[in-house]
């Protein structure tokens, strides 16, 4: 399964990312349909190269004409953002019906502190890093969908519990 090989891979690479989206949600136990795998990675050059080695490994690319490496350049990040709208740098497979991989480059966390936070689960032996609750809800709401928002009841209830 494509998840797992993903995960694995991530792994053994000792790449900083933290997962999020609606595949997260479903990992906190909140049951959501998902078309893609939503990740948000530590921005920095040897993490991004990691990374990057990865996903060529994984025959994963840009679906837009973006360098993974441009990532780490705040100035050209922030353009993306703001000229182009770029919420996520999606990397898609030209294998058929294999998910997309998104990387969320516009969102309210800080990395750290959210990496630190995180919570790690076991899949299949491969350990998983997911954004918490508590990002998760900052991260939802900030998105503001319909969806999102939705999210966002679920997540607090199992806080109150």
């Amino acid at each position: 399964m494509f998840y797992i090989e993903l995960f694995k891979v991530l792994e053994a690479a000792n790449i900083d990312y933290l997962l999020v989206g609606g595949l997260a949600m479903n990992l906190h136990g909140v049951p959501r349909m998902t078309m893609d795998i939503d990740l948000i990675i530590a921005l920095n050059t040897e993490n991004v190269a990691k990374f990057e080695a990865c996903m060529k490994n994984l025959d994963i690319f840009p679906n837009v004409p973006v360098k993974l490496s441009e990532l780490v350049d705040t100035k050209k990040r922030e353009a993306l953002i703001n000229d182009k709208h770029l919420i996520a740098l999606s990397l898609i497979s030209k294998k058929p019906a294999l998910p997309a991989v998104d990387i969320v480059i516009f969102h309210p966390l800080n990395f750290n502190e959210a990496f630190k936070n995180r919570i790690v689960r076991d899949i299949a032996g491969t350990r998983v890093f997911l954004a918490s609750i508590e990002d998760m809800i900052t991260m939802k709401k900030s998105a503001g969908r319909m969806q999102d928002l939705a999210d966002v009841k679920h997540l607090e209830r199992f806080l109150n519990e």
